[in-house]
C-alpha cells in the first residue's frame, strides 16, 4: 500500500496494489475508487481530503 496527499490540491491518493486499472467508479462527487480488471478496488483518491477528514494534514 502507498498513500500519497497532495497539498496543493488537498488530494489524498490510496494505492492499495500496484496493478492496472481497468475502470474508474466515482460513488460521490468527491470519491474515486479505481478497480483492476476483476473488479476489484486497488486505488482510492479522496478530493478534498483535509476538509472531509477534519484533520490538519501538512
Amino acid at each position: 500500500m502507498k498513500i500519497t496527499y497532495f497539498q496543493d490540491t488537498e488530494t489524498l491518493y490510496i494505492a492499495l496494489k500496484p496493478v492496472e486499472v481497468s475502470e474508474t467508479w466515482d460513488p460521490d462527487e468527491n470519491t474515486l475508487l479505481n478497480l483492476d480488471p476483476h473488479g476489484n478496488i486497488c486505488g482510492i483518491t479522496i478530493e478534498h481530503a483535509k476538509e472531509r477528514a477534519e484533520v490538519t494534514l501538512p
